[in-house]
């Protein structure tokens, strides 16, 4: 059992408030020295075909907008997707305007948003997504949709040139599983019609990822890459390079088609505690990525 300094047992309530205080406190005292650093994935003795990496915001749900930013410096990722749990889409466009450069001035590059959910069939849901995403400034939306929605998301795409890319969630999603559930749906469609890639997903489903991503095509716009301990079980997610998941190989494919999106880390476990995993993650594919160069 954990005390106070005056001798009195510590709730979980109480570690809680005392490990949020701590974190928010540390965050303020470093942001400025964090937003000043230079992101280690900028580039420095990249070759120009290098890959991406980036971190999509999901991974620090459990943080504030201010925080997840300094975190996200802290690891050293130039690239983010943004999820709504740090752009919110109930704010007014002018709010959506002002929090996006927030992410600017960190000097961190948006790739896109989402995943944004299309579940619903209702054309006034679907462009108020878009105006959203036209708003905070989204070049790519990774979005969500049903075998229903997805082919009325093509002519928004078109009247506001913003991109999307289709997000593959496993045995359990009934619609789009993995790429190759949404390839056949997409191939005819406006090219910015695309797919995100979820490795930890798609391998669940028996899929070879190399072969996946090479099927992908053009139509891979964005990719979320975790790693997994056990091919048919969600809940074994661990720091990419710790599990099973064919890194090397899969950067490899990327280079040798010239992927031109980013790999966006979705960290899903840790939650009130990721950065020590994700930076583990960052190591592994920044290494992986020098050992390609050299």
């Amino acid at each position: 059992m954990r005390y106070h300094s005056l001798g009195a047992p510590m709730s979980n309530l109480d570690r809680r408030r005392l490990l949020t205080t701590a974190l928010a406190t540390a965050a303020a005292g470093t942001t400025s020295a964090l937003l000043a650093a230079t992101p280690a994935d900028t580039g420095a003795g990249a070759a120009a075909d290098d890959i991406r990496l980036g971190v999509a915001s999901y991974s620090l749900r459990a943080y504030s907008r201010r925080i997840a930013i300094a975190m996200t410096r802290r690891i050293g990722a130039q690239y983010i997707n943004i999820k709504d749990f740090h752009l919110p889409m109930n704010l007014t466009a002018a709010e959506l305007q002002k929090a996006r450069a927030e992410f600017d001035k960190a000097g961190l590059t948006v790739t896109g948003g989402g995943t944004v959910s299309f579940q619903v069939d209702d054309e006034a849901d679907i462009k108020a997504k878009f105006d959203y995403a036209k708003a905070a400034g989204l070049p790519l939306m990774v979005a969500a949709p049903t075998a229903v929605t997805l082919p009325k998301l093509e002519k928004y795409v078109k009247q506001y040139d913003i991109k999307i890319a289709v997000h593959n969630h496993g045995p359990e999603d009934k619609h789009f599983p993995n790429p190759q559930s949404i390839l056949g749906m997409v191939k005819n469609m406006d090219p910015r019609v695309g797919i995100c890639c979820d490795v930890g997903h798609a391998v669940r489903t028996g899929v070879d990822i190399t072969e996946t991503i090479r099927e992908c095509g053009s139509r891979l716009l964005d990719m979320h890459i975790k790693d997994l301990t056990d091919f048919t079980k969600a809940s074994s997610q661990v720091p990419v390079g710790e599990g099973k998941m064919p890194i090397v190989a899969i950067f490899k494919e990327l280079k040798k088609m010239r992927y031109p999106g980013a790999v966006m880390l979705e960290y899903e476990v840790d939650e009130d505690n990721p950065v020590p995993g994700m930076q583990r993650s960052f190591s592994y594919m920044r290494g992986a990525l020098a050992g390609l160069r050299g």
